[in-house]
């Protein structure tokens, strides 16, 4: 095998991101195979790949290998749905608008971590899924919260309210709460939209600090439905697309810095 062979063969088995270190620094495949030609020069380009090639304990974690991009990725999207979700507690659906600021970061850390055609799926993916979180959870997020600390009480049927949109008047279901604030529910319900039941008494799960509207019957009608459902399985694709590829980045180059160790070795 002639130099030029030696120097394509180790290049080839390095990972893309680190054949991309290598030319951005001047150290190409033309120039390894030009160092190969020299006198000793194949113990040279064996030292240099040797020297870029990554580690295997530490996966690269500490710089910017595509490990720690796609990690990086997972964390960023995870922090961006959990900002926007948490700020429905202060602004209620204008959290969504929250997400949306957060999606350029997203958008970059995405863009760092793929590195191929099969990187860029996966990361197609992680961005449906953040888009279905803040977009879906956002209108989900009161009766999430509502599960899990609302409390039931009895609240009577207020006079509705129209509001108009695109030219069409709907009415909006209210309920006064035992503090005696007047409050628009989270869905309306078939009997509170024509007046009939004003001053009629009512079942409904609150929020005691008064951030999330009521919701109309009991605790354990705020099933687990369609949406939520949808939710839940967005929220697994964000995390586990993000760990299986760095999972498998970390896997394929500690192969490789195996495999070009055992070559240097033999030579």
């Amino acid at each position: 095998m002639t130099e030029a062979n030696t120097a394509d063969e180790l290049f080839a088995q390095l990972p893309s991101s680190t054949r991309r270190t290598l030319e951005q620094s001047g150290l190409g495949l033309s120039e390894l195979r030009r160092i190969a030609a020299e006198a000793g020069g194949e113990r040279r380009v064996r030292h240099i790949i040797s020297e870029f090639s990554p580690s295997v304990d530490r996966w690269d974690l500490a710089g910017d290998g595509p490990v720690w991009r796609w990690i990086r990725l997972l964390l960023v999207a995870v922090a961006g749905v959990a900002v926007c979700l948490s700020s429905t507690y202060l602004i209620g659906p204008y959290a969504l608008l929250v997400g949306v600021a957060c999606a350029p970061v997203v958008g970059w850390a995405g863009y760092r971590a793929c590195s191929s055609r099969a990187g860029t799926v996966a990361y197609c993916f992680v961005g449906v899924s953040y888009v279905v979180l803040i977009w879906v959870g956002c209108g989900q997020a009161d009766q999430w919260y509502l599960h899990l600390r609302g409390q039931e009480a009895m609240v009577t049927y207020a006079k509705p309210e129209r509001s108009e949109s695109h030219g069409v008047s709907s009415p909006y279901c209210r309920v006064r709460l035992p503090d005696g604030s007047v409050r628009q529910v989270i869905g309306n319900d078939k009997w509170c939209t024509d007046g009939t039941m004003v001053g009629t008494r009512t079942r409904a799960v609150i929020d005691p600090a008064g951030h999330y509207r009521p919701f109309l019957g009991g605790r354990s009608e705020l099933g687990f439905g369609f949406w939520d459902q949808l939710c839940l399985g967005a929220a697994a694709v964000l995390v586990l697309v993000p760990v299986t590829a760095a999972v498998l980045n970390g896997a394929n180059e500690s192969r490789s810095s195996r495999r070009g160790r055992a070559i240097g070795t033999a030579a």
